[in-house]
């Protein structure tokens, strides 16, 4: 089966598809003895075998993690085979049937939180408009067992805000101190594209990124620590599922970084996408609008919003990748040079996945922003940025050409319809969507204001922002390329 990780992974370094049995960092474990003779690995069918002397030990093996095919500078295709068994839609359904049937003080409350991106994917190939379809899905995952079906809406609001905040804070800092080199600042929200930036260019690239949390995660640290109490239960109690339109979306749920020791477990247990939910469907022999329709949970908040029989599926202005360009463009504007509403016109470069554009003060450019999709692109930035060529304050970097609505675990194209095609379709229903301002969002504010002690609080920033890391490559001969 061909590879959907992007293509910023998949074409991070040739050495990526080294076979894992070639440059696995942990095929065996064993304790080194010192004895007179030495000892030796002896590789049998059955398995490794030390061998002293007259005697010989099997070896005993050691389990592979997703997190050690991130630390390792090899291959990204071998955390496929581990992302069958940890963060598949098998081993989600393994937990919704295990959950009918245990004890009550073993049962945990499972949770589904959708990003706008695969229901449009799925309304798209079931003939179904988006709100209904998240209905049906809704009503779909309640069968299954689901407690809570949520929308991200509210996660896609708390990264915009940060990211904006974030921003404002480098520009001005960097322009009392020209050598603090944090501009232009990189979106965050691509996993794919972090992990190209943490294997590929390390140290130099990461000082530019974001540091806020993708909506992903921002969604997990909401359900894990703050519906938790507000459901008044352990945060290892709740099983909360993610649905995505990218794989490298499970590559991210499962970085060491989001995992929490305190509560003893991770912000998002397991990422489907939507191609793994029409695979269900089919393999159910089933019909998305044959299940009933169930309005999405809204917990937030109790009496500050109004209640709805239907929440409805909300969109951002600007990229079907959550906007992140058109919006800290305008908010920077207002904040850095008091103009309300500024004017976006991007102008596209050397392809369409490549635009730009700029704020201008009598005749002077203020402010320059841009939307970088795909690996060539990606590239590209890269290298202005290493020549000290780079004139952008922003960049909205996303892996995959045309960004999150061409996700590589969207649906297919159907007989009859191109690529091009499709995501021509996708980008239209989400510009038909209503668009909301973060700002606007009341139960938004009131996290802040009664879970997060405000906007600007040591809290808020611990707990929507992150690290990344450079991972060293191992020179070993197998990395060698004659």
């Amino acid at each position: 089966m061909a590879s959907r990780f992007s293509g910023a992974l998949q074409l991070t370094d040739l050495d990526d598809f080294i076979n894992p049995s070639q440059e696995c960092i942990k095929p065996v474990q064993f304790e080194k003895v010192v004895t007179s003779t030495g000892s030796k690995i002896k590789i049998e069918s059955d398995g490794y075998f030390e061998v002293d002397g007259n005697s010989t030990q099997r070896l005993k093996k050691v389990e592979i993690t997703l997190s050690d095919c991130l630390a390792c500078s090899g291959c990204i295709t071998s955390a496929e085979s581990v992302l069958v068994a940890s963060q598949s839609h098998e081993e989600m359904l393994r937990v919704f049937n295990e959950n009918k049937t245990c004890d009550a003080d073993d049962k945990k409350l499972i949770v589904i939180s959708f990003s706008v991106q695969p229901i449009l994917s799925l309304a798209g190939f079931c003939g179904l408009t988006p709100q209904v379809t998240m209905s049906k899905l809704a009503g779909y995952f309640k069968s299954l067992g689901a407690d809570l079906i949520l929308d991200m809406q509210i996660a896609d609001d708390l990264a915009l805000l940060e990211s904006q905040k974030e921003f404002v804070e480098r520009y001005k800092s960097q322009k009392e101190n020209p050598n603090n080199k944090r501009i232009p600042m990189l979106a965050s929200s691509c996993p794919g594209w972090v992990c190209y930036a943490e294997k590929t260019h390390g140290s130099f690239i990461l000082p530019y990124i974001s540091t806020t949390k993708s909506p992903q995660q921002i969604m997990g640290t909401l359900v894990k620590q703050h519906l938790s109490t507000l459901k008044n239960i352990a945060s290892n109690k709740i099983y909360h599922v993610t649905v995505m339109p990218c794989y490298d979306k499970k590559l991210e749920a499962s970085r060491e970084d989001f995992y929490s020791e305190i509560y003893d477990c991770r912000d998002v247990d397991c990422v489907i996408t939507a191609i793994e939910l029409e695979q269900m469907l089919v393999s159910q022999n089933t019909t998305l609008d044959t299940f009933d329709s169930v309005a999405i949970d809204w917990p937030w908040s109790l009496d500050e919003v109004a209640e709805s029989d239907e929440i409805k599926i909300k969109g951002h202005l600007g990229s079907g990748s959550g906007g992140y360009a058109d919006h800290l463009f305008q908010y920077a504007a207002k904040e850095l040079y008091g103009i309300e509403n500024a004017e976006l016109n991007y102008k596209s470069l050397r392809n369409p996945d490549l635009k730009e554009a700029e704020l201008s003060i009598d005749g002077q450019v203020v402010l320059r922003f841009a939307i970088a999709n795909g690996f060539k692109n990606i590239q590209n930035l890269v290298r202005k940025l290493k020549r000290g060529q780079c004139s952008y304050d922003y960049v909205e970097v996303m892996a995959c050409p045309s960004g999150c609505l061409n996700g590589g675990a969207q649906i297919r194209p159907q007989k009859g319809e191109t690529p091009k095609e499709l995501v021509t379709q996708l980008e239209n229903a989400y510009e038909k969507l209503d668009k909301v301002l973060p700002s606007s969002n009341k139960s938004v504010n009131m996290i802040y204001r009664d879970w997060l002690d405000g906007k600007d609080s040591d809290k808020s920033t611990a707990l929507l922002h992150t690290e990344y890391h450079e991972i060293q490559k191992n020179d070993i001969p197998l990395n060698i390329k004659w």
